[in-house]
């Protein structure tokens, strides 16, 4: 009993590691990595506790490590090209909308090798098949990482007032209007700042938050603050940031002007679901004091959206993740080296 407790020592400390991590502050991407730590390690005690299991919990553990998860690889492949092909007739062909699409075939890509590895029996296909699964392996973990504690993140609720409601503009509609995208933000901002007002507090200031585009006729700030006011919220409570151009320049400049206003301000920032964990990380990055919420986006939308979110995450930690790649790569090259040389 008491090397069966042991063992999930590891577990419990990366837990309670990951509960400070994330209560210190809940837009760092490292609590991402501390929770599917936690699983992989927890995983993995159970699976050497399955001699000290009843035949039925051994069996139903093995099932859920090893036979769910092959199961859902192949339903989330399918899901993926389907909901790929119906990107591509709804939103066009651009690079952003094929991710899912992309994603779906690599699945079955790599299916198709492991079968053919095991059809042929070739130690070199099985060395190249080893060292891409050793990398996919790694940025697989990396994705479910992110989509799990996004999906934790996403669940935070505003507790309390706050002074300031900052809203994430995008692209308008022929350069004026506010597509459905952005509406559905503005919703949640103008959500927010009516439960404050029925709190009886103070309201607070809307603050939609976007420059103008070369291809725009308006800042997307003036666009926004013309819908809000529109329905109903009243001029004096908004305020405009009108010159940022990226989501980095967004929380900068809606920044500084929060703390001209009131350096101990208080805010939330609205975003889409899908954008909410990586915009949070930016809104730490850039020193913002507050947390961000996300807004309803199309189901269909959703798969391709947090797939380019996360190969921007991926992307803007490069250096740790190529790294891994790298060795990863050179590890299964020298033993598919060394295979293909005990054989010959």
């Amino acid at each position: 009993m008491n090397a069966m407790v042991a063992a999930f020592v590891l577990p419990a400390l990366l837990f309670l590691v990951f509960c400070v991590s994330a209560w210190k502050d809940r837009r760092r991407f490292r609590n991402a990595v501390l929770l599917g730590l936690t699983f992989v390690s927890l995983s993995f005690v159970m699976l050497l506790q399955l001699t000290a299991l009843p035949p039925w919990a051994a069996l139903t553990l093995f099932a859920l490590v090893f036979f769910v998860p092959a199961v859902g690889v192949v339903a989330l492949g399918v899901f993926l090209v389907r909901n790929g092909v119906t990107m591509v007739r709804k939103e066009g062909g651009r690079p952003a909308n094929l991710l899912s699409l992309l994603a779906g075939l690599g699945i079955f890509a790599m299916i198709a090798l492991l079968i053919a590895v095991a059809w042929t029996g070739s130690k070199t296909l099985a060395g190249v098949a080893a060292t891409l699964t050793l990398v996919v392996g790694y940025v697989s973990f990396v994705f479910l990482c992110f989509f799990g504690y996004a999906f934790l993140y996403g669940r935070i609720k505003v507790r309390g007032d706050v002074d300031h409601v900052v809203m994430l503009g995008s692209g308008l509609i022929g350069g004026e209007r506010v597509p459905p995208l952005l509406a559905s933000r503005l919703r949640k901002g103008q959500e927010i700042y009516a439960a404050q007002i029925a709190r009886g507090s103070r309201p607070p200031v809307l603050l939609p938050s976007g420059g103008k585009g070369t291809d725009e006729k308006v800042a997307e700030a003036r666009a926004m603050a013309d819908w809000l006011i529109a329905e109903g919220v009243p001029a004096e409570h908004i305020v405009l940031e009108d010159r940022s151009t990226t989501t980095e320049e967004n929380m900068l400049f809606s920044r500084q002007i929060m703390e001209a206003a009131d350096p101990a301000y208080r805010c939330v920032v609205v975003t889409n679901n899908f954008h909410a964990f990586r915009a949070a990380m930016m809104a730490r990055k850039a020193g913002v004091n507050g947390q961000v919420l996300g807004s309803p986006t199309a189901r269909y939308f959703l798969p391709s959206a947090t797939l380019r979110e996360f190969v921007a995450v991926f992307w803007e930690h490069r250096a740790v993740n190529l790294w891994i790649c790298g060795l990863l790569t050179a590890l299964g090259a020298l033993a598919t080296l060394t295979a293909a040389g005990s054989g010959a």
